[in-house]
């Protein structure tokens, strides 16, 4: 039966060849796109170098201060007294890195050079798996002295020093400082702001006083558990330190904080208030947007359906005279659906993977490689079932209700 569902179909198709490439082109251009999104989407918010261990990390980057009538609120990241006192005391965690970020310039033969530096502690070389190229990190003893050591990016020796050139010993000027380059890494990709900048220092040889008591600061961090498993009650510990309300200002009466997943970190700090994680928000507006991108394409493929029944509603009459229920000229038509979409989905998938090559080869994201691996595939394969029913239900229910008659006569 469904061998010569297949054959129907492919006849159908090859018979009016213009609404079958408009069809193909909707279709396979709605999906490459929905699949580029999903690929960017995906290497954001998935673990990958050097961030290979988010399934077992938990991100704090936001505290969040209010008064009783929320008149008055204070939003930001931590002070390095909070994370000292409260964060890295925590009993449940392996360890907890954290990190704070500047932009700075430096020059190169009286060139400016714009560069990211980033504050960190020891632990932070410990969450993130970098991959060094040469040299080693900075350690604890160089961070206790307060010592000017910094590890760069392959990127920046190579702007800073020269292509290949080796960078250990040597110094480099930031924020106009001079620092001991110790190590070399593998530039971390664009959209990992965890992780992502072009010269990491100690944050003790900070030109800011970071020693102040307060809870507001310029640091996030990242609390890496044993396993997976102990992540709640990470959580929990967490959620009990700040139940406490530790070092809250006297106008202010309720501290909001969390010890969130990587997305729903990101989430939180963009849409989120109080305990509201913006979670919900973010997927509606997903969603909402995913539906009425799809729905213009959905509509035309349906109204060539419908033109494609009325002009099939002979064959449709003869069928029904010789004995053929609507029950089994729906499901025909829902699987001629099908294929078409399966082909369109097929299209899409080489075009989709076409345009990633090209954004990978332009350097458009630095550092960055969108791939479409097996959970892209899935998603993209499950829109192109979706997108197939959807468009086919109602044309194959529209099918159904012709009468034999009717049919005969047009």
């Amino acid at each position: 039966m469904l061998k010569n569902y297949f054959k129907i179909a492919i006849a159908v198709l090859k018979r009016r060849k213009f609404f079958t490439f408009i069809s193909l082109f909707g279709i396979s251009f709605t999906l490459s796109i929905l699949i580029v999104v999903t690929s960017m989407i995906d290497h954001i918010i998935s673990p990958a170098y050097p961030e290979v261990k988010r399934e077992r990390s938990l991100y704090i980057n936001l505290v969040e201060k209010t008064n009783a009538d929320h008149s008055s609120i204070s939003r930001g990241q931590m002070s390095l007294y909070f994370l000292d006192t409260y964060v890295k005391t925590m009993k449940t965690p392996q360890t907890v890195s954290f990190c704070a970020s500047n932009s700075t310039n430096t020059y190169i033969n009286n060139k400016k050079m714009s560069i990211d530096m980033m504050y960190t502690n020891i632990p932070f070389w410990e969450v993130n798996e970098f991959n060094f190229l040469e040299g080693r990190p900075y350690n604890q003893k160089e961070l206790t002295n307060a010592d000017h050591v910094a590890v760069i990016t392959d990127d920046t020796r190579n702007q800073y020093f020269g292509e290949g050139e080796s960078a250990v010993g040597k110094y480099i000027e930031a924020d106009n400082e001079e620092y001991r380059v110790t190590g070399v890494v593998k530039a971390a990709p664009l959209a990992f702001s965890f992780s992502k900048a072009n010269i990491y220092v100690p944050y003790t040889a900070s030109k800011s006083d970071y020693s102040y008591k307060s809870i507001s600061g310029p640091f996030s961090a990242v609390i890496l558990a044993k396993s997976k498993a102990d992540i709640p009650a990470i959580q929990e510990e967490y959620q009990s330190i700040i139940d406490k309300k530790p070092m809250l200002e006297k106008h202010y009466t309720e501290l909001f904080s969390h010890a969130d997943t990587y997305l729903t970190s990101y989430t939180r700090r963009a849409f989120g208030e109080g305990n509201d994680s913006g979670m919900a928000y973010v997927i509606t507006a997903t969603s909402l947007i995913a539906f009425l991108f799809i729905l213009l394409p959905a509509l035309n493929l349906i109204n060539i359906n419908i033109s494609r029944i009325m002009e099939r509603s002979s064959e449709i009459g003869v069928r029904k005279a010789f004995g053929a229920s609507s029950k089994t000229l729906v499901y025909q038509f829902i699987i001629e659906n099908l294929i078409l979409t399966v082909l369109g989905c097929i299209i899409g998938i080489v075009l989709a993977s076409v345009v990633l090559m090209m954004i990978n080869n332009s350097g458009i994201f630095t550092n960055t490689v969108l791939t479409i691996n097996l959970r892209v595939l899935i998603a993209g394969l499950l829109a192109c079932l979706i997108f197939g029913l959807l468009t086919g239900v109602y044309p194959a229910w529209r099918m159904s209700k012709l009468q034999v008659v009717a049919a005969l006569k047009a």
